[in-house]
């Protein structure tokens, strides 16, 4: 599912653009022939709270076979990170997984995770500061996606970067490589990175993990259109939408939609749309990758593979790459 572009089991952002961004988004979205919504509008408070049930759910594999990687060889991603680096989190969220790496790195000269919301950021930086009283945490408030500036006291420690939760996988395939070169200029020549990847699968397995028994998906899909009523004054009516997830195999990517149920209008803002009954709005898009086409991927924008680690199931992957 995871900016931040999320489905694909990134971690929600807190942040909530301002309400005119949001309106300026939602209208040049419908205004087009294929209407779409971004994927980043999902994460009010309702929807972040439903995406952490997607990631307990039996049928969404991603969070809980990561987790099974970094804890099974987190010790040898450790080991292909630069000794004494500072290590850079993009947008880093929730410290769970980079917990799974700090314990096998008591040399690691600083530790910096950059994330959009703010108030979270520094409420996670101040936990694990607590749990690691030696380590230095320098949080840095911005979107990743654009330039920003690491402190200028970091001295010379090596760099080194982290970018878990198979997030690049919500990139077009050419945004993707042009955040992979952001990285590598945020990060520098010779820097490491460790990025975590969905793989092509099953149709059935991908399906069902967007698209869980249970309906919490459903419901985060469309709790778009609610959002959309409350902030912008709309009059979508969320049952007179079905949640649909596909995936699209030409492309190698699951993509969400919205389905109106029957011909109906809408208004947002006082802006009138009409939907034909079988019409979606397009909510998102989650790229699959073989291990060699990211490899490729990430070569195009000049970083070259170290090692990758896969689960027994081959259903996700971590990369190391070096740049340069």
């Amino acid at each position: 599912m995871t900016i931040k572009p999320v489905f694909a089991d990134a971690t929600p952002l807190a942040h909530l653009p301002d309400d005119r961004a949001f309106l300026e988004d939602v209208l040049a979205g419908f205004a087009k022939p294929q209407k779409t919504l971004p994927a980043k509008y999902f994460y009010d408070a309702v929807g972040s709270d439903l995406f952490e049930q997607i990631t307990r759910l039996p049928e969404y594999y991603p969070t809980r076979t990561e987790l099974g990687i970094l804890d099974m060889r987190g010790a040898e991603i450790a080991a292909a990170l630069p000794r004494g680096a500072a290590l850079v989190e993009f947008g880093s969220g929730s410290t769970v997984k980079v917990r799974r790496l700090l314990r096998h790195m008591p040399d690691l000269a600083a530790y910096v995770p950059v994330d959009v919301s703010e108030t979270f950021l520094r409420s996670e930086a101040a936990a694990l500061q607590g749990d690691h009283p030696a380590l230095r945490i320098a949080p840095i408030a911005a979107d990743f996606t654009q330039p920003f500036a690491l402190p200028h006291d970091l001295g010379d420690a090596p760099r080194a970067g982290f970018f878990p939760g198979s997030t690049i996988g919500n990139f077009e395939p050419t945004e993707a490589g042009r955040l992979l070169r952001q990285f590598g200029d945020v990060l520098g020549e010779g820097a490491t990175l460790v990025v975590g990847v969905d793989l092509v699968k099953d149709a059935a397995v991908l399906e069902a993990a967007y698209d869980d028994a249970a309906g919490v998906t459903a419901a985060f899909n469309l709790n778009l259109l609610t959002r959309i009523d409350r902030d912008l004054s709309g009059t979508f009516a969320a049952a007179a939408f079905a949640h649909r997830a596909v995936f699209n195999r030409a492309a190698s990517r699951i993509e969400m939609h919205l389905v109106s149920r029957a011909d109906q209008t809408v208004t947002v803002a006082g802006h009138a749309f009409a939907f034909a009954e079988g019409e979606t709005i397009h909510t998102e898009n989650s790229y699959k990758y073989t291990l060699d086409g990211f490899r490729a991927l990430a070569a195009e924008a000049g970083w070259s593979p170290v090692t990758v680690w896969t689960d027994p199931e081959r259903l996700f992957s971590v990369h190391a790459l070096r740049l340069g």
